[in-house]
């Protein structure tokens, strides 16, 4: 059947790439549908909804077929109108193809991006690994041999034990990843200002190490929050991790919690070497890791703020980051008040 509308209004859609419901046009008075169905004698392929009030005018297929026949400025009036018609479904197709290509070529970039970043995470695990277990296994061989003196030997054993805790830490950061993304932990009413505590003093040794000062500041009657005790201060420990690690040797590490009826919020300020801008959007990604800056090297598998983005996600909260190179950075962790 063919429509002529006399009042009101109607919106023609169709359906794209079978879930996407796409905006044709609106049409008004004066204006007619379901002309292509009759032409091409096919099903009709657009919805046409009211979204107003409306009249038509319905012509069955014979009566618009004779009608066409006996009038010819009819008949070139419909040419005009489905020539145009066609031609916007053609820029239309033509227009989705490219935004497909696009999207194609996006996707494609940033597998390529999540592969490289595989690839150099291999790299970077397998050195980690490595130069450990190289050290601890050369020692071990000379001790076993009998070629140390006493003190020799402790400061071997040391030497061992630290390289294979810091396997064990590598590995631990890993599963820990792993974990949070497949289990939900059970939440519980937390005092942020014990969490905060607690991961300063699991710092504390590593700051005493690289002597960095922690400041910690806190409001009084701070309110709760609701979260898992262990992977809020794993959260908030990676953060001083990374505070730690990029600030010069002597610096300062200030730790302040504040909060109001709504959140409470953790703020993390350095006085380390920044983070350029160009790797600022992706601070938070997997593998993502500041290897060297103005001449300083840096280690590490670039876990440690992905830890913390996926604890504060599944926590209902968010964490931002203000950073320039050369004038340190803040990292701001925000939970929800309860």
């Amino acid at each position: 059947t063919f429509y002529i509308i006399l009042e009101g209004g109607v919106r023609v859609t169709k359906v794209i790439n079978d879930d996407e419901d796409r905006l044709l046009k609106d049409l008004g008075p004066g204006d007619f549908f379901g002309e292509m169905g009759l032409i091409h004698n096919a099903p009709r392929a657009a919805t046409v909804t009211t979204i107003k009030p409306t009249t038509v005018l319905s012509i069955h297929k014979k009566e618009f077929e004779q009608m066409l026949q006996i009038s010819s400025s009819v008949s070139l009036a419909m040419v005009k109108e489905v020539s145009r018609r066609l031609r916007e479904n053609d820029e239309m197709a033509i227009e989705d193809l490219r935004l497909k290509a696009r999207e194609l070529a996006a996707a494609y970039h940033r597998l390529a991006q999540e592969d490289l970043a595989r690839r150099e995470f291999l790299t970077t695990i397998a050195h980690e690994l490595r130069t450990p277990l190289t050290s601890a296994s050369g020692f071990l061989q000379i001790a076993r041999h009998g070629k140390m003196e006493e003190r020799e030997q402790h400061e071997a054993l040391a030497t061992v034990a630290r390289n294979l805790q810091h396997i064990i830490s590598l590995v631990n950061d890993i599963l820990f990843l792993q974990e949070v993304e497949l289990v939900m932990p059970e939440m519980h009413i937390q005092d942020v200002e014990e969490i905060v505590q607690s991961a300063v003093e699991r710092m504390s040794q590593f700051a005493e190490k690289r002597k960095i000062q922690l400041d910690f500041l806190h409001e009084p009657d701070l309110p709760k929050v609701r979260g898992h005790f262990n992977s809020l201060e794993k959260a908030v420990s990676k953060v001083l991790d990374n505070a730690i690690k990029f600030s010069p040797e002597g610096g300062r590490v200030q730790i302040l919690v504040t909060g109001d009826d709504h959140e409470v919020q953790i703020r993390v300020a350095d006085q380390g070497v920044g983070i350029p801008e160009d790797v600022l959007p992706h601070i938070f990604d997997r593998f993502t890791r500041m290897e060297e800056i103005e001449d300083e090297l840096f280690g590490g598998l670039g876990l440690g703020l992905a830890i913390t983005k996926q604890v504060i996600d599944q926590h209902g909260g968010r964490i931002d980051v203000e950073s320039e190179v050369g004038n340190g950075s803040i990292f701001t962790i925000s939970l929800v008040a309860v």
